[in-house]
């Protein structure tokens, strides 16, 4: 939220009600800013300011980002009929604010990351950006030094007009790879693999750009991001 900010926008915002209702209650003088009672919809509340609306106190709770260890069978999506969300592993007040930050497949495991900050999503997704993401793959087939050559100067995925940026990989046995991309096409992590003649077997997102899974994290847990992992972005 921005401020200074409207009254009857911030009441509206944070009490999760209609902008009417939020005027409404202004009128009957159920808003007091710093103890003294506003009846002008357009008071500009200012961040230090103490407002309380009907005997809550309405706070802004600013700019949020969270890392999430995304088991199989969660999807990245605000809401679903069918499927329980990584959001729903939150404990957190006023989840709809959230969004996801790059999305992984429902059998895709690892790091995602949610947040309230557009802008911050944005460059962290954004090939534009060339920020990494890096994956853990285990394959049906062994990995050939011809895949991993064609893998790093990039492949030609099906309906696709070009071919992927130039990827890193590392070989960490025969049938597992490290593998990092800037892109985020539909499902390319899997086409890539497909586009080499292989097959993913199982996927695990384990670093956005300078951003790490913590590894004290289980299966469906989470925890808020530090300072340094939010400038890295």
């Amino acid at each position: 939220m921005k401020f200074p900010c409207r009254l009857d926008k911030f009441i509206s915002h944070l009490a999760e009600i209609p902008r009417t209702k939020a005027k409404a209650g202004i009128k009957r003088k159920f808003a007091t800013v710093n103890g003294e009672v506003i009846r002008s919809f357009d008071y500009q509340v200012k961040p230090d300011d103490i407002v309380i609306f009907k005997d809550v106190q309405l706070t802004d709770l600013g700019k949020r980002y969270f890392m999430v260890n995304k088991p199989e069978d969660y999807v990245c999506a605000n809401s679903d009929e069918m499927h329980p969300t990584v959001l729903e592993l939150l404990n957190e007040p006023k989840l709809s604010e959230l969004h996801i930050a790059g999305r992984l497949d429902i059998d895709t495991t690892g790091l995602v990351l949610i947040t309230n900050d557009g802008d911050w999503s944005h460059r962290a997704t954004s090939p534009k950006h060339q920020k990494f993401k890096t994956y853990l793959i285990e394959t049906d087939a062994e990995i050939t030094e011809q895949a991993i050559t064609e893998l790093e100067e990039g492949v030609m995925l099906n309906g696709e007009n070009a071919p992927t940026l130039p990827a890193k990989v590392e070989k960490l046995a025969r049938f597992s790879l490290k593998l990092s991309i800037q892109e985020g096409k539909y499902h390319q992590v899997k086409r890539m693999l497909a586009a080499v003649g292989n097959h993913v077997a199982a996927l695990h997102r384990e670093q956005v750009s300078r951003i790490l899974l913590d590894s004290s994290l289980e299966p469906g847990q989470y925890r808020a991001l530090t300072q340094d992992e939010i400038d890295s972005i």
